[in-house]
């Protein structure tokens, strides 16, 4: 008996305790909103005359999360449905969500919300890309521009692919940093004012930078004919070395390095090292 009532007593102060936690909350003032405005790029080709223009969206901060993507899916989900972006991983990973906010490129689940009330937050697609709607670029002749490069490993005997792995030693492969990482968002290449006024034949920091990537990788035996393709006066040398490329990019690589290493190879003033291991073992 001794015990049930001690247990009696036990959850009497436990339900009093949660009571009064319960009357607090209750009587806690309500938190002010914070009431934040983003500027957003519109525009519909499928309405008759519609014409580009800015979208004012108020969102209260305090029920949104930290990053420009959590307020454009609030936007989406709870005011206007019409809202077209890309978005996929949330992570930085897919490069899906790059776009132009508050005059830079960057990944908008990866871009924090500034948390100035006073000023607007300024949306727009990717610069100098054609438009399919609102905050989505077209990205046909960037993705036609990668494919050009023949992004995959090359060896002049292919007859026993597939059967066995490539070897590659740990300096060989740590060459390979700070080059694979690129998600193909598209960041650098849209912020480099050659590729603004060149796009239909400079290929563009993003894919020069894969393109390096597989020249430089000691299992490839394709280099050669990779700098070939690229010896013209527009694919590689239309880069003027502003590195707007390297400030731009949301991974912190640097393409403008990758450009300068393909010049030194296309002029002569370096070679590919040999692989330190035999790839094929």
């Amino acid at each position: 008996m001794e015990n049930i009532g001690s247990k009696a007593v036990g959850l009497s102060r436990q339900y009093m305790q949660l009571r009064n936690l319960a009357t607090a909350a209750a009587a806690k003032p309500a938190v002010a909103p914070r009431i934040k405005k983003f500027a957003v790029y519109r525009w519909n080709p499928d309405v008759s005359g519609d014409k580009p223009h800015l979208q004012t969206y108020e969102v209260d901060l305090n029920t949104c999360g930290p990053m420009v993507l959590d307020a454009l899916i609030k936007i989406k989900s709870e005011m206007d449905p019409t809202l077209t972006f890309r978005r996929s991983c949330r992570e930085g990973i897919c490069g899906s969500c790059a776009m132009n906010i508050g005059g830079c490129n960057s990944l908008a689940c990866i871009s924090k919300i500034d948390t100035n009330l006073d000023k607007p937050v300024k949306i727009h697609p990717l610069p100098h890309m054609y438009v399919v709607k609102d905050l989505v670029p077209d990205m046909s002749n960037f993705y036609a521009q990668y494919k050009s490069i023949q992004p995959w490993l090359q060896r002049k005997d292919e007859s026993k692919l597939g059967q066995k792995q490539y070897l590659q030693s740990v300096d060989d492969r740590q060459k390979l940093d700070g080059l694979y990482e690129c998600i193909l968002c598209a960041c650098c290449s849209t912020s480099c004012p050659s590729y603004w006024w060149n796009g239909d034949k400079y290929l563009g920091p993003a894919v020069l930078m894969q393109a390096y990537r597989w020249m430089i990788d000691s299992r490839d035996e394709a280099t050669k004919d990779r700098l070939d393709r690229l010896r013209d006066p527009f694919s590689v040398f239309r880069c003027h070395t502003i590195m707007n490329c390297t400030k731009a990019c949301p991974k912190g690589l640097n393409p403008g390095k990758a450009i300068a290493e393909i010049k030194k190879l296309l002029t002569g003033f370096a070679t590919k090292p040999e692989p330190t291991m035999n790839p094929a073992g």
